[in-house]
């Protein structure tokens, strides 16, 4: 890999000497990628798809991830495409107002970036690029590898091409294929009983503005709406001044799913499910040209995200996918990769595995809770009622997760773990019952 001798981009580190492989160029690859220049590492990315594309619509980087992008220097960039709603409206399925949940920026000290995924990867991608980190697309990896008598590991490329380095990191997604690799079966994701109706359009275009029942969505201001009743949440929202809509409906359905779960969906199924609710989910539904039907899948958690040798780990959701009511699933790969970078500085190139499972004891509890969260807020709205009431709805926030620094706490704990794994060996993770206590 290249750039040897260079130092990191910002505190004068030395060049480590491990080369690092991430598979995947989403949001957990690049914030690894990225990191791991950081920290003195010498990274070379690799990505099946041949060109970025405007896919997907509403993602979200907490305050948790929104402050180790910010020391990137690109909060204005992320700001600027992105919504700072500063209050949240939650109604009953009536219409009734349940609570008005104020929002206040920065909280915890950083910012949340809301806006379209495409735009918000575009930014973090660039930023890559203008490292001179190597992100190498349209390269599909078949095969992953590690030997341990040569303390090495990499990728076979669908082209043949081999590459090895000191880890390979597989940031692959749901489909991962490195998961397969680092815990010896084929974990298939099952059902989780929900699905979600998703749209993003152009406000006046489709019409917001000029309907008495959808403009309040048509402001400068922006603005987030939900409606919660039995066992559906719809959430209505704008960004970019009022130009732009988005709207997701998560309800009940056990459909199976065979390959694929992501489909395009039919407006009249959605409008079916809230034909009964206050008329203004129904009226901002049926703006929408389209919608995507996406079927939420959960996989159990996996026993390891690192390989029998330790030279192979797994991030994001290629390692735990998120339901997208936890708000978390792109924050959490955020401080993976982040998290990752730090623990291979500090355990050095002599000790890789060390370094990858220090670093997976550190994060593995943590995403089990931020996990927790997101389920126990959609239950609690698919249990509201009509006339319901109180701040107890309210979007979840606490400080154990939002206010979470992951590189502070990284330092900070990892001399600690460290230490016990190279006295005890080394176990795969357990889990304590999660509790939404803050945590250490």
């Amino acid at each position: 890999m290249a750039d040897s001798n260079l130092l990191s981009d910002h505190e004068g580190v030395r060049d480590t000497g491990i080369d690092v492989i991430v598979v995947g160029a989403g949001f957990g690859g690049i914030a690894c990628a990225v990191e791991c220049k950081r920290k003195g590492h010498r990274v070379v990315v690799v990505e099946k798809v041949g060109e970025l594309k405007q896919l997907g619509d509403v993602l979200s980087l907490g305050t948790n991830a929104g402050r180790i992008v910010a020391r990137w220097g690109l909060h204005e960039k992320l700001a600027s495409i992105s919504a700072q709603a500063r209050q949240i409206h939650i109604h009953d399925c009536l219409g009734g107002l349940i609570q008005t949940q104020h929002l206040s920026w920065p909280l915890f000290g950083a910012y949340s970036y809301n806006g379209h995924r495409a735009h918000l990867h575009q930014v973090l991608f660039e930023h890559a690029q203008s490292l001179g980190i190597e992100i190498r697309l349209g390269q599909q990896v078949v095969e992953y590898w590690e030997d341990e008598a040569s303390g090495k590991a990499g990728v076979r490329i669908q082209s043949g091409e081999s590459l090895e380095a000191d880890v390979v990191v597989g940031a692959d997604g749901v489909k991962s294929l490195a998961r397969k690799f680092v815990i010896g079966y084929h974990d298939s994701p099952k059902p989780s009983g929900y699905a979600i109706y998703r749209a993003w359009f152009d406000a006046e275009e489709h019409g917001i503005k000029t309907d008495p029942l959808t403009e309040f969505l048509a402001v400068r201001e922006d603005q987030v709406y939900v409606w919660i009743g039995k066992n559906v949440h719809f959430i209505a929202c704008n960004s970019q001044r009022g130009k732009t809509i988005c709207w997701l409906l998560t309800h009940k359905d056990d459909a199976a799913v065979d390959g694929e779960w992501s489909f395009p969906g039919k407006i009249e199924d959605v409008l079916d499910i809230v034909k009964d609710w206050d008329p203004r989910c129904a009226a901002v539904i049926s703006k929408a040209p389209s919608c995507i039907d996406w079927k939420l899948l959960i996989h159990d958690p996996l026993p390891t995200w690192v390989s029998k040798s330790g030279r192979v780990v797994l991030i994001g959701d290629a390692a735990h996918p998120f339901l997208p009511s936890s708000g978390q699933g792109a924050s959490q790969a955020v401080e993976d990769g982040l998290t990752l970078a730090i623990t291979l500085r500090l355990a050095g190139k002599d000790n890789i595995p060390l370094g990858t499972r220090t670093w997976e004891s550190i994060r593995y509890q943590r995403v089990r809770d931020a996990q927790m969260m997101g389920e126990s807020t959609r239950d609690k709205w698919h249990g509201a009622r009509a006339g319901d009431t109180g701040e107890s709805f309210e979007l979840p926030m606490p400080e154990w997760l939002m206010g979470f620094d992951a590189e502070a706490h990284a330092y900070a704990v990892y001399d600690g773990i460290a230490r016990s794994i190279g006295v005890d060996g080394y176990h795969p993770p357990t889990l304590r019952e999660a509790h939404q206590s803050p945590k250490p």
